[in-house]
C-alpha cells in the first residue's frame, strides 16, 4: 500500500514538475530567448499560479522521499524568484550571453548562471554528419540575434563582472574562429558564412561591453542578507554568511595546521618529485587511476562499476610543462591520487547515463546549480575520506597534497564570501585565494584564479560548495553512524547517497536518518524574498 501511495504521490508531483520547467524555459523571440525585463514581468502571474499549485499539495501525509521532491520543486522556485528580483544575470552578467561551449561540464550542468540558448560544440564530431550539420548552421545563425538582444538587456552596473565577463565573450569569438580553421569547415560555404556572421556579432559585442565598461561603478555581490537567503531557500544549505565564513576560515587553519605537521612527520622521506616528460605522466597517471578504483573495490569504500574506469580514463590529463601547469596539474605531476579522487564527478556524470535515476524529478541536473553542496561537496570529501582510509598509506607524502588542496578550496572560498558581502572587488579576493594556498600553487597561472573567482561571483554560493557541502556531508556521515553505530558501514553510506541522487546534502540527510529537524529549520525561517 505504501509503495501505491507513493507512486499517486509522485504522479502529482511529477505531472507539476514538468509544468514548472516548461514555464521556467523563456519564450523565444527572433528564434532565442527572450530575457527583457517586460517578459519577465508579464510571466509573474504564471508563476504564482504554479507557485500556489505547489504551496498547496498535501505534502505532510507524503513519504519521506515524496516531501523531500518537493522540497526540490520548492527551492528550484525559489531560485528563479531569486534570479528575477536579485541576480538577474541576464542584466547584470556579460558573461551570460556565452553561447557556445567547448567542454562537458564535470558536474551535472555547466556552472554559474547559464541561457537556455546553448550550443554544446562538444558533442559534436568534425567533419560533420548531415544531422549535425543541419543541427549547428541552425544553432550557430541564431548568435547575432541573441547578441543583439545581450545589448539591450544588459542595463546592469555590476562593475566586476561587466569587466570580467568581456573575456569569455572574447573567447567565443576565438572559438568561432578556431571553427574556420578546421578544413572541413572551410569546405563549407553555408557553415563558413554562418560562422563568420557569429563571429563579427560577437566581435560587435565585444566592442559595445568595452565602451559601456568604464560607465560601469556599482557592486557585483549580493550582500551578506541576500547570500543567506539564497543559500538556505535556494541551495537548501543550512548555514548563514557568517556561518560560512567561520568554517571556511576553520578549515583553512585545519589545512596549513595538518599540512605543516605531515611535512614534519615525513621529513626524513624523500619529496615527491613530478613527472618530466611524457612517457613518466602517462605511467604515472594510469598507475594513479588502477590504484584509486583497486583501492575503493578492495576496501569496500563504494560499489565499485563497471563503467567508473571508462568514465575516468577520458580525464587522466597529460604531460604538462612546469612554466604552464597550473594549480590543480602541479598536484596531478607529483600523484594524481587527490585530483583524481575529486574526479568521482565522473563517476556520477557516467551513472546518470547508465543508471539514470527512476524518478523524473532527480533523473537530471537540478536547476541554478542546486547540486553544488552534494557534487562538490563530496568530490571534496572524498579527497580527505579515501585518504584517511589509507590510499596513501605506500606513499605518506602525497598526504601533503591532500591538505594543500583544502586550503586551496577554503581561502577561494573565504575570497568569494567577502567578494559577495562587497567588502572587497573580486581582484583582493583573488588575493586571498592566491595567498593562503600553500607552496605559491596558485601563482603559476593566473588563468585559474580569474576563471574561479569570477565564476564563484556570477554563482552565489559555489566557491563555498566544495567545503560547505564537504562538512554537511562530513555531518550526515555522523549522523547516520550515530544512529547504528555498530553496524555502519562506509560502502552502504557511499552506495546510499548515489543511489538517493544529486539533490543538495540536507535532503540527503533527511531521507538517510530519516530525521526533517534540518530542513524544518530552513522552512520555518523561511520570508518571502523582500
Amino acid at each position: 500500500m505504501a509503495q501505491t501511495t507513493y507512486k499517486n504521490q509522485s504522479d502529482v508531483l511529477v505531472e507539476l514538475f514538468k509544468e514548472w520547467r516548461t514555464f521556467e524555459a523563456p519564450p523565444l523571440i527572433d528564434g532565442v530567448p527572450d530575457y527583457s525585463q517586460e517578459s519577465f514581468d508579464a510571466r509573474q502571474a504564471g508563476y504564482t499560479v504554479l507557485r500556489e499549485k505547489l504551496e498547496g499539495l498535501p505534502k505532510e501525509k507524503w513519504s519521506v522521499e515524496a516531501q523531500v521532491d518537493w522540497q526540490l520543486l520548492w527551492a528550484e522556485m525559489n531560485g528563479y524568484q531569486f534570479n528575477y528580483k536579485v541576480l538577474k544575470p541576464w542584466q547584470r552578467d556579460p558573461a551570460f550571453y556565452k553561447a557556445i561551449w567547448t567542454s562537458k561540464s564535470d558536474v551535472p550542468a555547466h556552472e554559474g548562471p547559464t541561457s537556455h540558448f546553448v550550443i554544446e560544440l562538444w558533442q559534436y564530431n568534425f567533419p560533420l554528419n548531415k544531422e549535425d550539420r543541419k543541427k549547428l548552421i541552425s544553432a550557430i545563425q541564431r548568435i547575432p540575434n541573441f547578441n543583439q538582444h545581450a545589448q539591450k538587456n544588459l542595463t546592469g552596473n555590476a562593475k566586476d563582472l561587466w569587466i570580467a565577463g568581456i573575456r569569455d565573450i572574447e573567447n567565443q569569438s576565438q572559438v568561432l574562429n578556431e571553427m574556420l580553421l578546421k578544413s572541413s569547415i572551410a569546405r563549407d560555404k553555408k557553415l563558413a558564412l554562418q560562422i563568420k556572421a557569429a563571429k563579427s556579432s560577437t566581435d560587435d559585442l565585444v566592442a559595445w561591453l568595452k565602451k559601456e565598461a568604464p560607465k560601469k561603478n556599482g557592486p557585483s555581490g549580493i550582500g551578506k542578507e541576500h547570500y543567506t537567503w539564497y543559500q538556505q531557500n535556494v541551495h537548501l544549505v543550512p548555514l548563514t554568511w557568517e556561518d560560512e565564513v567561520l568554517l571556511l576560515k576553520r578549515e583553512l587553519a585545519r589545512a596549513w595546521s595538518s599540512l605543516k605537521l605531515e611535512e614534519h612527520r615525513n621529513r626524513a622521506l624523500p619529496e615527491l618529485l613530478p613527472a618530466d616528460s611524457k612517457e613518466s605522466y602517462r605511467t604515472l597517471a594510469k598507475n594513479a587511476a588502477e590504484e584509486l578504483l583497486e583501492f575503493l573495490d578492495q576496501n569496500e569504500i563504494v560499489t565499485v562499476k563497471k563503467y567508473f574506469s571508462s568514465a575516468l580514463e577520458p580525464h587522466l590529463g597529460s604531460y604538462i610543462p612546469p612554466e604552464t601547469r597550473n594549480f590543480f596539474w602541479i598536484t596531478a605531476h607529483l600523484d594524481p591520487k587527490p585530483l583524481f579522487s575529486h574526479f568521482y564527478h565522473w563517476f556520477e556524470l557516467e551513472r546518470m547515463l547508465q543508471e539514470p535515476h527512476q524518478n523524473p524529478i532527480r533523473e537530471k541536473a537540478l536547476l541554478y546549480n542546486i547540486f553544488d553542496s552534494r557534487n562538490e561537496g563530496l568530490a571534496t570529501a572524498v579527497e580527505e575520506m579515501f585518504m584517511h582510509a589509507g590510499l596513501y598509506d605506500q606513499n605518506p607524502r602525497a598526504r601533503e597534497i591532500v591538505y594543500i588542496l583544502i586550503a586551496q578550496r577554503a581561502a577561494r572560498g573565504l575570497g568569494s564570501l567577502y567578494a559577495h558581502a562587497n567588502m572587497m572587488p573580486m581582484a583582493e579576493a583573488g588575493k586571498i585565494h592566491s595567498e593562503y594556498t600553500p607552496r605559491g600553487w596558485m601563482k603559476t597561472e593566473k588563468e585559474l584564479l580569474l576563471f574561479e573567482q569570477h565564476l564563484y561571483l556570477r554563482q552565489p554560493g559555489y566557491g563555498t560548495s566544495y567545503i560547505t557541502g564537504k562538512y554537511l556531508i562530513e555531518e550526515m556521515m555522523m549522523e547516520v553512524a550515530q544512529q547504528n553505530e555498530a553496524n555502519f558501514s562506509i560502502k552502504t553510506f557511499f552506495d546510499t547517497l548515489n543511489r538517493i541522487g544529486n539533490i543538495p546534502v540536507s535532503l540527503g540527510r533527511w531521507e538517510m536518518t530519516q530525521d526533517s529537524s534540518q530542513l524544518k529549520a530552513l522552512n520555518n525561517a523561511y520570508r518571502p524574498l523582500d
